[in-house]
């Protein structure tokens, strides 16, 4: 399976099922050039998962909505959920290590946990500060 060109246009659609890789990169990037071939390896051994890709200088919007402040960056999603984020260009082993302990977790489990902290930090938005009086 080849990747997909994520923009901010399909990026929720792209994200809400299944597991979703997404590699921001840029042209310039000398490490992001020694990812590509690695990531595109491994879209083509997993074709469950989908594999996109973020151009930090077409999608700058995109890119600053993740705090993408170093490149390559790897983002991982499972069922909607954000589940890993790391900066680097990742050798083949590490991220074969990522897809594996992705396609492990709990998704009962870190999806009670992920909105737990969701309601918590909106309450934590509409509460007042003692300061702010």
């Amino acid at each position: 399976m080849s990747t997909k060109t994520l923009t901010i246009e399909n990026h929720d659609d792209t994200v809400a099922d299944g597991i979703v890789l997404i590699d921001f990169w840029a042209d310039w990037c000398g490490p992001c050039k020694q990812f590509a071939p690695v990531f595109e390896k491994a879209s083509d051994e997993h074709g469950d998962i989908v594999f996109a890709k973020v151009d930090t200088e077409d999608q700058r919007q995109l890119a600053a909505s993740y705090g993408i402040t170093s490149i390559p960056t790897l983002v991982g999603y499972r069922d909607g959920i954000p589940i890993f984020s790391q900066p680097g260009a990742l050798p083949g082993q590490v991220l074969e290590d990522v897809i594996k302990q992705v396609r492990s977790l709990d998704m009962e489990t870190v999806k009670k946990e992920y909105a737990e902290a969701v309601a918590a930090q909106q309450q934590q938005a509409t509460t007042p500060s003692p300061d702010a009086v």
